[in-house]
């Protein structure tokens, strides 16, 4: 039972991840690095599957190994959070929001830049 519902998630997670590739207030990595840990517990079929997609198997093994995020994620994901942040001013979010968004996404970013560069 708890396989099935680790599998049921990891498809979950996967999913609201590929919408974070389209809408720019989600976040992708930490849902496909979340469906990649569900799914070692809920399916190695599905985990060998993603280990071995192209597009998220090499961010999925930098992050396992060595806590590592690329430098082109890194720089992908402060814009989107600076072009969320300059759409919500632009947008005139009440001020309050603005500030909400602003520590949380300074937070993130801080998050982000520090973790080191994946070596080759």
């Amino acid at each position: 039972m708890i396989r099935l519902a680790c599998l049921l998630l990891g498809w979950v997670a996967l999913g609201v991840g590929l919408l974070g590739v389209v809408l720019p207030v989600l976040p992708t990595t930490p849902f496909v690095i979340l469906a990649a840990f569900l799914f070692a517990r809920g399916s190695p079929r599905a985990r060998a599957w993603l280990d071995g997609h192209a597009r998220f198997g090499p961010h999925i093994r930098n992050w396992e190994t060595q806590g590592a995020i690329s430098t082109g994620a890194k720089r992908a994901a402060v814009l989107m959070m600076v072009a969320v942040f300059a759409l919500s001013v632009f947008l005139d979010l009440v001020w309050w929001i603005l500030l909400i968004q602003a520590v949380c996404m300074a937070v993130a970013a801080t998050f982000v830049l520090t973790r080191p560069a994946p070596e080759p």
